[in-house]
């Protein structure tokens, strides 16, 4: 008592046996003095300390003896176990008291179970022979059930014939389950069970061809007996039910009959995949006679559209439902159908029959007028098929289709021009338009054949109409190509036999408004595409190529109206074209004459070439003033000089104002300018005119210089000295759009003074 805790706590056994105790009761501790200062941390609350303590006393006690009544329950239900595992640990001992007795009586009595064993084989014997003897008036009768099922199948009942069959059966698998179960089926007996059997399997055999002859004409059957496809169907599924049967039976696992599984249910669907490719994918078009792909196609369609038809609305009704006959048709035709199709491409095709080919696949096969037809829906669905024909494949089709179709516009375009080309040796002329516009048919005719062709790639695919029209395109351009070259060939032509020709110019001007004519198709033709996305620009190349064969044409018309020209150029200028003023009233006819005719050009070609004509007229007049024909001699003929080209120019200006062109747009006016320079009284003013000559014609080069000053016939050495280093010492430079003058014109080189013996002239 008068211990202390520090001395007691190492002598405490209970402690040190129980740790947790002491660490229990330190955490009580703490949480009693913790609970207790919360409580009495006033002095005035000491004054309930004795209502607690009453109160944590009665609280104890009632813990206390709650845990010594769970206790007392727990003791008491072990002492119960322990005194029922004594009394089982006592009849354990007395059941092997008991096992050993009787071992020792079973051991004492082995010799005399030995001695029953013949007795057991006795009973062995009589339980088979009891069964033979059971199964002997099936056995005698097995010939007559041959017999009469054979006569059952020739009257085509099915049914009563399969059940004979069935019997038959059971009674030969029945005396082999019992071999087998006795381990007494050797191959001798299997041999014999086999031979006396020998007829049933005739007669499956028999049963099974009649049942896939029905099966084969189940079309027609729907239509004129469906019972007969029903019975057929009944027996499959009677075969099948025992095939799925056999393996499950307790006796003989592992062991089947000759002949199992039969397998009918697959051989069934097996029957109507060969009469479908028969019937429908068994010739390839190309190989029967007189009959087209497209006729083809449409005969296949309807079959097949018929035969769906009737496999939804009556075979399906005769089937059971796990068969889903009308899924499994539709994949069996559609299968049978994408191997036909590659069997049909694999032949040499042309453009028609690549083009009923892709239609069909394409379009009619998934439209509603045969996957998607209304009396197939809904059991078939068409975005479930894949598709016949891969991507590659159709793409493959459509790039010989397209190559096909090219080498036909290529040929026919070049029979069609070279039809034109015969009529341009024609006598008579090229048919007008309402406007008076030379044209012919070729523009027509080629612009309908590339449209057509487009059209009907429209009718296949998007990818298949940009493929023809880029295509058609290209070869557009390759005839624009041609039809430059028969163009020169032409003025070939011409030039060899002019009579030959006698509508030259008139189909020079049909070429040139044919090719307008094909320019705006060609637009039309770019612009429309399968979306607004997909249109585009003519491409330049055909654009350069349409330019080349107009321009060639109007090439060819200005030079026919130059070769007039030549004959009275050439006296210009001469002493006589001084006094004459006939001549160029002779080159304006000539002039007239041909302008005129080039107003059958439509716009803007026929301005094109009165401009140009404008332009070879001034080009060609002042070249033939350049030439040095005539030097004046003296300042009369120089005025009288001037005053004949302001002539000419008047009147050629008047010509053409006549005819249509502007004066604003024409080049004559550098006529009336060289005029002035001939005209110059005092040579030195030169230095001065020359110089703003140059500025308003900065293409004119030192020869042009040269030769118009030896014209004049008064210019010294240091006047035109100085002249030529004004301009050197003042390069000109060529304005944008600037339209030549003087650069097209070519003069002769001015004549190097001949001097001998001088270092500085060699």
């Amino acid at each position: 008592m008068g211990m202390s805790a520090e001395e007691e706590e190492p002598t405490s056994p209970k402690e040190e046996e129980w740790p947790e105790v002491e660490k229990a009761e330190k955490l009580a501790r703490g949480a009693a003095l913790k609970w207790a200062s919360g409580i009495f941390y006033r002095p005035e609350q000491l004054e309930g300390l004795g209502l607690y303590r009453i109160r944590e006393l009665q609280r104890n006690s009632s813990i206390q003896s709650r845990i010594k009544s769970t206790v007392q329950s727990y003791l008491e239900g072990m002492s119960m176990g322990l005194e029922q595992l004594h009394s089982a640990l006592a009849e354990v001992h007395h059941v092997r008291q008991a096992l050993e007795s009787v071992q020792q009586e079973l051991a004492s009595s082995a010799e005399s179970f030995q001695k029953l064993q013949p007795l057991r084989e006795v009973v062995l014997e009589h339980a088979q022979l009891g069964s033979v003897a059971c199964s002997l008036p099936r056995l005698f009768s097995v010939h007559e059930l041959l017999s009469e099922s054979f006569d059952l199948l020739q009257r085509q009942r099915l049914l009563e014939a399969h059940e004979r069959l069935m019997e038959l059966e059971s009674l030969r698998d029945s005396i082999l389950f019992q071999l087998h179960d006795h381990n007494l089926l050797s191959p001798l007996h299997l041999a014999n069970i086999e031979s006396y059997f020998r007829g049933l399997q005739k007669l499956n055999e028999a049963l099974a061809q009649h049942l896939w002859h029905i099966v084969a004409h189940g079309m027609r059957l729907m239509f004129e007996d469906p019972s007969l496809f029903v019975s057929a169907v009944r027996i499959i599924e009677r075969e099948e039910g025992i095939d799925t049967a056999l393996p499950r039976r307790p006796q003989a696992p592992g062991f089947l009959p000759p002949g199992r599984p039969k397998g009918w249910r697959q051989k069934f669907f097996q029957v109507i995949r060969d009469t479908v490719v028969a019937a429908h994918f068994q010739t390839v078009p190309g190989e029967a006679q007189g009959r087209s792909i497209p006729r083809y196609l449409a005969s296949l369609q309807s079959a097949i559209l018929a035969e769906l038809c009737t496999v939804k609305d009556l075979m399906v009704q005769c089937c059971p439902p796990s068969y889903n006959l009308i899924s499994a048709f539709t994949d069996m035709c559609h299968q049978g159908l994408t191997h036909h199709l590659h069997q049909i491409l694999a032949q040499d095709l042309d453009k028609q029959e690549i083009f009923a080919v892709l239609q069909w696949v394409l379009h009619v096969y998934p439209s509603a007028e045969m996957m998607a037809h209304p009396s197939l829906l809904p059991e078939v669905d068409v975005a479930a098929l894949a598709p016949l024909l891969t991507a590659d494949t159709v793409d493959y089709l459509e790039d010989t289709y397209v190559i096909k179709v090219q080498a036909s516009i290529a040929e026919w375009m070049q029979k069609t021009l070279e039809i034109e080309f015969k009529e341009w040796f024609g006598e008579t002329e090229p048919e007008s338009d309402y406007q008076g516009c030379f044209q012919t048919t070729l523009p027509i005719i080629a612009m309908k054949m590339l449209d057509e062709n487009i059209r009907v790639a429209s009718l296949i695919s998007d990818t298949l109409l940009l493929k023809v029209r880029s295509m058609a395109l290209a070869e557009l351009e390759a005839f624009l190509g041609s039809l430059t070259e028969a163009l020169v060939e032409f003025d070939r032509e011409h030039q060899r036999d002019p009579a030959a020709s006698k509508r030259y110019a008139s189909y020079l001007l049909s070429a040139i408004n044919n090719c307008l004519a094909l320019s705006s198709s060609i637009s039309a033709l770019c612009t429309e595409g399968p979306s607004p996305s997909e249109s585009r620009k003519t491409p330049s190349s055909l654009n350069a190529a349409l330019e080349k064969a107009q321009k060639k044409a109007c090439r060819l018309l200005l030079d026919a109206m130059l070769e007039d020209l030549q004959p009275l150029l050439a006296h210009l200028p001469s002493r006589r074209w001084l006094s004459d003023p006939q001549m160029m009233h002779n080159v304006c006819e000539v002039i007239d004459t041909h302008v005129k005719g080039f107003c059958r050009a439509r716009k803007p070609f026929s301005m094109y070439l009165l401009s140009d004509s404008e332009h070879l007229v001034m080009t060609q007049y002042v070249k033939a003033l350049l030439q040095k024909k005539i030097v004046c001699r003296n300042a009369e003929e120089r005025h009288q000089m001037g005053r004949r080209m302001l002539q000419d120019a008047s009147q050629l200006k008047e010509l053409f104002c006549n005819l249509g062109l502007e004066e604003s747009d024409q080049s004559l006016k550098v006529i009336a300018d060289l005029q002035e320079l001939i005209s110059l009284k005092d040579p030195t003013m030169l230095e001065l005119e020359v110089p703003g000559f140059v500025t308003k014609y900065p293409d004119i080069s030192d020869d042009h210089v040269f030769m118009l000053l030896e014209v004049r016939g008064d210019v010294s050495k240091e006047i035109r000295h100085n002249v030529l280093e004004i301009m050197a010492q003042n390069p000109q430079v060529l304005p944008e759009n600037h339209r030549p003058v003087f650069s097209n014109i070519l003069v002769p080189a001015p004549e190097v003074p001949f001097c001998l013996g001088k270092p500085k002239c060699a």
